[in-house]
């Protein structure tokens, strides 16, 4: 039998249902126009009542979680993550001038369905601030999932000191979440990180230098549908392939919330008419990386599982399905397929 193998984790939840849980709505047609709010005159306004009126005025529009929306933008502002992290005093004291006003100009920018990851340009994955940019896709607690289950496989087969060399190649880097999530975790790795969105290529390189990872990732703006000569040239044998693909079934898209639609790259979530466009580039290429008892890890929709176990045993005898596991949104089942 063969020596390579492959994980392959199976979502029970499309990536559009995580993050901060966002709910369908339907907007109102003046929140971009009309439902613009000026900043109070009356320089008396606390952070509290800030909170307050803007989840109040986000409710009147139609956006979604209007409370967690407002909390999220003001903390931020007053240098939080949250409001938790704020003294209570603090949030009864009124806001500075320049506090208010940046407020009132974030808190406009989300009445226009901009997702709060890109309204306060940063966003937490696993213990790493990570900075956002629209159209880059947003990283959803599902792929922290992800993370974990490719840390805690690869202690199982390496120990915990992961040896001396590990090599890594990304399909999809996005804002290079997973990558740097995994290079913080070991030290010894090295990654080669891929997406076809040039934008996403420039946020991967922006946040590795602000974490200070540079040195041990290099980042390439290429398509593993179009460009796998030129891949192929430029990396060698891997340890572990690792990618969040697009992989929901176009004719999915139109039914995701119109703030994804309209800020989010639809190319890193449309994975084709049975979304396993990118899916099948992927492990066609794992058959020609991997090193010998090298691990394919992916993130994929409910559907995609047999479909890639079958495609695996007819047509890639050099890959071997190994296991499915559910994220948390569904613990009762959890399939290991051998």
């Amino acid at each position: 039998m063969t020596s390579k193998t492959m994980w392959l984790l199976g979502r029970l939840m499309h990536r559009h249902r995580g993050g901060l849980k966002l709910s369908s709505f339907v907007r109102s047609a003046s929140c971009t126009a009309e439902g613009a709010v000026a900043p109070p005159v009356d320089s008396s306004v606390t952070a509290e009542q800030a909170v307050r009126l803007w989840a109040q005025h986000f409710t009147l529009h139609g956006i979604s979680e209007p409370l967690l929306s407002s909390q999220y933008i003001i903390a931020h502002v007053l240098g939080r993550k949250t409001l938790d992290g704020v003294d209570r005093r603090r949030l009864k004291d009124p806001l500075t001038d320049t506090e208010r006003v940046s407020v009132w100009k974030l808190c406009t920018k989300r009445l226009t369905s901009m997702p709060v990851q890109y309204v306060i340009q940063e966003w937490d994955f696993r213990d790493l601030t990570l900075k956002m940019k629209p159209p880059v896709f947003i990283p959803r607690p599902e792929t922290e999932e992800l993370v974990g289950l490719v840390l805690e496989d690869l202690r199982l087969i390496r120990g915990e000191s992961y040896g001396t060399d590990l090599r890594c190649l990304e399909v999809g880097c996005g804002s290079g979440a997973i990558s740097l999530s995994l290079l913080h975790s070991i030290p010894q790795l090295r990654v080669l990180a891929l997406d076809q969105s040039q934008a996403a290529v420039c946020l991967t390189r922006e946040n590795a230098n602000r974490l200070g990872l540079q040195d041990k990732l290099e980042v390439q703006h290429l398509d593993v549908m179009g460009d796998t000569d030129a891949l192929l040239s430029k990396c060698g044998p891997v340890h572990f392939l690792v990618s969040n693909p697009p992989y929901l079934l176009t004719q999915e898209m139109q039914s995701l919330q119109t703030e994804i639609l309209r800020f989010e790259d639809h190319a890193a979530l449309d994975g084709g008419l049975d979304g396993l466009s990118v899916i099948r580039s992927i492990l066609v290429l794992a058959s020609k990386l991997l090193k010998e008892r090298g691990r394919v890890y992916l993130e994929v929709a409910p559907c995609h599982p047999p479909v890639i176990r079958q495609m695996i045993e007819e047509t890639m005898p050099g890959l071997l399905y190994l296991e499915t596991r559910c994220d948390l949104t569904n613990r009762r089942k959890k399939v290991k397929q051998v």
